[in-house]
């Protein structure tokens, strides 16, 4: 998000920043959500690099996966005053994420109202988070580029997970990565939650772009593969402000639905594990509201501020 609140005028063209410039804190992170249990830190049965391997390759998997399907995408942004704990700006967009006539992914809007955040202001940097940062996936093609350490294991309500630390070993220009914690299903070896935020935040004087913290919460959608389904971003931004800009705090929230995952084209393989799964429908014994018996559920999104269209 940038500051809206200035005195005079400025120029806000973005600039790649080193890693180093993360090493301040520009937001008040969130707790972690209910469910999650006691972590053990003992040393895994399979060694932490192999585990480390092998969730990465199932992340490829599951990311060849994703790109053969459709859904929706309900983003909201709203800033709180904090004296009234009332929602006094919003910016909310409707996606479709699909395919063209010719197969190639595309997003088209299919609800757009006019913003209404007078605080800050939306960046690119903020739209590329929503498109790609919190559906955060590590496949084996990008692990290169993360540090990843071995925290322990840890039940996310009832499914036993790996957690991993996971941030980039640098911060290239016009690039944006995840910094945080991940749990990997220790069956399926698919990240089912991420919580962390997406880096690097532009914290120049007058020029400042910063971002809250989030969680992703996934769920098994077609009884192989965990996709994303709810995004909670939450935090107060701190803005120094300077050259003309006033110095603020600004509390951000974030929610992201994805729904109505469905498979596109009955020409596509989906390889799983090394088998073709393509012909496997949906498993039986989904809750009404479509989450998979047994699963983590997705937490119950914020109240839309009224008059908006409900998600």
């Amino acid at each position: 998000m940038k500051n809206r609140w200035w005195l005079a005028l400025a120029g806000v063209a973005l600039l790649g920043l080193a890693a180093g410039a993360q090493e301040k804190d520009t937001f008040t992170p969130m707790p972690l959500d209910a469910g999650f249990g006691k972590l053990d830190i003992s040393d895994p049965a399979t060694p932490a690099e192999e585990i480390i391997k092998k969730f990465a390759a199932k992340e490829s998997e599951f990311q060849e996966a994703l790109n053969h399907y459709t859904y929706r995408r309900m983003a909201r942004v709203q800033t709180v005053d904090d004296d009234t704990n009332k929602v006094d700006g919003e910016w909310y967009q409707v996606d479709d994420v699909t395919f063209d006539p010719t197969g190639r992914r595309m997003e088209k809007t299919v609800f757009a109202p006019e913003s209404s955040l007078q605080r800050v202001m939306m960046s690119p940097s903020d739209l590329q988070d929503i498109q790609k940062g919190y559906p955060f996936v590590l496949t084996t093609e990008e692990i290169a580029q993360y540090n990843v350490k071995y925290v322990g294991r840890q039940k996310v309500d009832e499914v036993d997970c790996y957690v991993f630390d996971v941030g980039p070993k640098q911060i290239e220009k016009n690039k944006r990565y995840f910094l945080g914690r991940i749990w990997v299903d220790a069956t399926d070896l698919q990240i089912v939650v991420t919580n962390g935020r997406m880096v690097p935040d532009d914290t120049r004087k007058g020029k400042e772009d910063l971002h809250p913290p989030f969680m992703t919460w996934r769920q098994q959608i077609d009884g192989h593969y965990w996709f994303p389904v709810y995004t909670k971003g939450e935090g107060v931004l701190h803005f120094e402000g300077g050259s003309g800009y006033m110095s603020q705090d600004v509390h951000i929230r974030d929610t992201i639905k994805y729904t109505d995952y469905k498979r596109f084209g009955s020409t596509i393989k989906i390889i799983y594990d090394g088998q073709d799964i393509t012909k496997n429908g949906p498993q039986q014994g989904q809750t009404n509201n479509g989450q998979q018996q047994g699963q983590p559920a997705a937490p119950a999104q914020s109240k839309p501020q009224q008059g908006k269209p409900q998600n």
